[in-house]
C-alpha cells in the first residue's frame, strides 16, 4: 500500500506532497500548526490541522526514525531538518533576475542581496524563527561586479583565460559565503555565525571540482565533500550543521535537472525542486562535548 502523502499552505501557496514521516517531522517542528490548512488523499476538502484528529497530538511522542545518511550519536537521531518553503515562481523570478543583473554587471550587488534575503527568510530552520538576511549591496560590491567581469572570460577568444581565472573566482565565492554566514538574524538578532574556511581550502575544493568534471560523475562526490567541509568550517552556535547527501543523490537530481532545463519549459519547476533538496539535506546537530 502507498505511504500517505500530506499537503499544507503556507503564506497562501500550496507545499508538498510530503511523506507521512517528513510531514510529522514538519508538525513536531512547528511548521505545520494547529491553524494550518492540510490535506491527503481521501479528505473531502483543507482542514485546519489542529481539527484533524491524533494529527498534532501525535507530535509529542517518541522523535521520528531518522533519514537514511542522517547524523546517530548513541543510538539517538541528534540531527534536526532544515526546510525550505521556496515557491517555484518566486525563485525562478529572482534567480533569472540575478542572472542578468550579473551580465550587466552593475546591478549585480542589489540583485545578489535581493535573492539571498529573500531565499534566507524562508528557511525552516528548528529553534531559530525568523530568519533573515541584513547584508547590503555596498558591503562587498566590488565582488559582484569582478564575479562578472570573469564571466565574460569564456567568450573571449583565450580559451585558456576561464581556467587561469578559476582560482580567482574561488576566491570571490569564498569571500561570499564568509559575507552570507556574517550576516544571519534570527527575530531580529544578528546570529554570532562564521565561515573559518581558509581561502586555499575553498580553492582547493573549487579546483578539484573543474578536474573532476574529467570523469563525468565524479563532481558529484566532490561536491557532496566540498559541502560537508563547508559545514565543519561553520562555527559560532551550539549546533553544527552537517550535510547528508549522498553522490548518487547530488548526481541523478542534478543529471534530471539538466535533461528537464532543455526542454526550457519545465525549468521553474525543476530549480525549485532541486533547491527545496538541497536545503533538506542540511540538518543541525548538538556539537561533541
Amino acid at each position: 500500500m502507498a505511504e500517505r502523502t500530506w499537503f499544507f499552505a503556507s503564506d497562501g501557496k500550496q507545499q508538498g506532497p510530503y511523506a507521512e514521516q517528513q510531514f510529522r517531522e514538519l508538525v513536531a517542528r512547528g511548521v505545520v500548526a494547529a491553524d494550518t490548512l492540510v490535506w491527503s488523499a481521501g479528505m473531502s476538502g483543507w482542514q485546519r490541522a489542529g481539527d484533524i484528529p491524533g494529527l498534532l497530538s501525535s507530535a509529542g511522542g517518541p522523535p521520528p526514525m531518522p533519514r537514511p545518511g542522517a547524523v546517530v550519536a548513541g543510538g539517538m537521531a541528534t540531527g534536526e531538518s532544515v526546510a525550505a518553503d521556496f515557491s517555484t515562481w518566486g525563485l525562478f523570478g529572482r534567480v533569472l533576475l540575478f542572472v542578468i543583473g550579473t551580465l550587466v554587471i552593475i546591478p549585480a550587488p542589489w540583485v545578489a542581496t535581493m535573492l539571498y534575503r529573500w531565499m534566507v527568510a524562508r528557511l525552516r530552520v528548528p529553534q531559530r524563527p525568523n530568519l533573515a538576511f541584513t547584508g547590503q549591496p555596498g558591503d562587498i560590491w566590488y565582488v559582484f561586479v569582478l564575479t562578472g567581469l570573469i564571466g565574460y572570460a569564456g567568450f573571449t577568444d583565450f580559451w585558456w583565460l576561464p581556467i587561469v581565472l578559476a582560482p580567482v573566482n574561488a576566491f570571490l565565492a569564498w569571500m561570499v559565503t564568509r559575507w552570507i554566514a556574517a550576516n544571519i538574524s534570527s527575530d531580529g538578532q544578528k546570529l554570532p555565525l562564521t565561515f573559518e574556511g581558509s581561502a586555499w581550502g575553498y580553492i582547493g575544493w573549487f579546483v578539484l571540482l573543474y578536474v573532476s568534471m574529467i570523469t563525468i560523475i565524479g563532481w558529484a562526490w566532490v561536491t557532496t565533500a566540498w559541502m560537508r567541509w563547508i559545514c565543519r568550517n561553520i562555527a559560532g552556535t551550539r549546533r553544527a550543521v552537517v550535510f547528508n547527501a549522498s553522490g548518487w543523490g547530488v548526481l541523478w537530481r542534478t543529471v534530471l535537472f539538466i535533461l528537464a532545463s532543455i526542454l526550457i519549459i519545465p525549468i521553474p519547476w525543476v530549480l525549485g525542486w532541486l533547491a527545496r533538496w538541497y536545503v533538506s539535506q542540511f540538518a543541525l546537530v548538538e556539537r561533541a562535548s
